[in-house]
């Protein structure tokens, strides 16, 4: 984890560098398998969304995930950047507001019902 950990200060640290506005983190340890964090952050318009989404994923690359991906390439509004331990949702702030994500993470889960 602890290559996890320095993995997503880095992506932080891109996105802070490319004005991303309001970007959050969130440990996904004991709430979920997909990943140990996921990093939310909003772009100012669909071509600041798509720059973002390609430095993310060049700045995963260049740190030894080879297999990571873009989805949402055909979308304006939200991309999600899949590193394998770090999943990166980059939004227009009215898509992000409409889906709470940080909300929905950031809630305690039960055990019962946690599923992924």
């Amino acid at each position: 984890m602890d290559n996890s950990l320095d993995l997503k200060n880095k992506i932080i640290k891109k996105l802070d560098s490319n004005k991303a506005l309001d970007i959050v983190s969130i440990d996904l340890e004991g709430k979920s398998s997909i990943a140990d964090y996921m990093i939310i952050a909003s772009g100012t318009s669909s071509r600041h969304i798509q720059a973002l989404s390609e430095q993310v994923y060049e700045e995963l690359k260049s740190n030894g995930i080879l297999n990571c991906k873009i989805e949402g390439k055909d979308s304006k509004d939200w991309k999600l950047v899949d590193g394998i331990d770090l999943v990166i949702h980059i939004f227009n702030p009215e898509k992000r507001k409409f889906y709470e994500l940080e909300k929905m993470w950031s809630e305690l889960i039960p055990k019962e019902r946690l599923m992924i």
